[in-house]
């Protein structure tokens, strides 16, 4: 004799987890990006831009391996140091990217528009806030206090290296949940700004937001986001959410002040009988 068991959330969001970088602050993920740009440049590697950016949202020793491991970096290793890239490379790369990154996230710790409200919005329904990134925590130290002094102050925040594994594995969305005492999982939203965002919330059983525009998948700053004309714009935005949601997002908005509306969305989906 076999049965199956299945239990359904109905209620409503209980909690939002969010990135940070291209998310909350940083508009257009530019610190991030421009470190590890500088690093390689350091060590004779020329890293494109559009190519750098193609594993964000993993630690940044990940995120480091990864670039090393595509063929066209690994054959520029080869050509400036006369061998391929080995482990003790990404050790010594992101040695050298740590400082530039924490220079850089002084620089570019600025609220996106729209997340003071939006916090204050969520908290008023009691939704509880945490978040992830993929900043190690001696870079966080800069960015928490930078965050804090302009309103933004979540209750939780997990780092690359505090978890047994990180994105797009679940074990940091999972911990904030744990850190916050909240459960199920089903009663909680992932939002970022880049494809591994979006699969750490489908790993870990949550909802899923992803941000088309403030963040990785467009890369423009506020001010080089604001100068382009209305198709360019419309052209970006496109696609940029094309790769979102074939990524498997739930939901694709521009940024963070459309969050709310989007969990308004979520919550009619899980009224509805659906589950991410």
């Amino acid at each position: 004799m076999s049965f199956t068991y299945r239990r359904r959330y109905a209620g409503p969001v209980r909690a939002a987890i969010f990135d940070w970088a291209g998310t909350t602050v940083d508009f257009g993920c530019q610190a991030p990006i421009t470190s590890l740009v500088d690093a390689f440049a350091k060590v004779g590697v020329e890293v494109p831009l559009a190519t750098a950016r193609l594993p964000m949202g993993t630690a940044k020793w990940d995120h480091i391996r990864a670039l090393l491991d595509m063929p066209q970096i690994a054959a520029a290793w080869q050509r400036a140091h006369g061998r391929a890239p080995i482990k003790a490379d990404v050790d010594d790369l992101y040695d050298r990217f740590l400082p530039l990154q924490v220079a850089a996230v002084e620089r570019h710790a600025v609220l996106i528009p729209g997340t003071v409200e939006t916090m204050a919005a969520l908290k008023a329904r009691g939704i509880r806030i945490g978040t992830t990134t993929g900043f190690p925590r001696p870079v966080m130290e800069v960015v928490i206090p930078a965050a804090a002094r302009q309103g933004y102050a979540p209750e939780v925040i997990v780092c690359a290296g505090e978890t047994p594994s990180g994105r797009p594995g679940p074990a940091m969305a999972l911990k904030a949940l744990i850190e916050l005492d909240l459960h199920p999982v089903q009663a909680a939203v992932k939002i970022g700004d880049t494809v591994v965002d979006v699969a750490e919330g489908l790993n870990a059983g949550m909802w899923t937001i992803a941000l088309a525009v403030t963040g990785n998948e467009v890369g423009l700053t506020a001010p080089e986001w604001a100068a382009l004309p209305a198709d360019r714009q419309a052209g970006l935005r496109r696609a940029a959410a094309d790769r979102l949601w074939a990524a498997g997002a739930h939901e694709v908005v521009d940024g963070i002040a459309e969050v709310p509306a989007a969990i308004d969305r979520i919550e009619a989906r899980i009224a509805a009988g659906e589950t991410p």
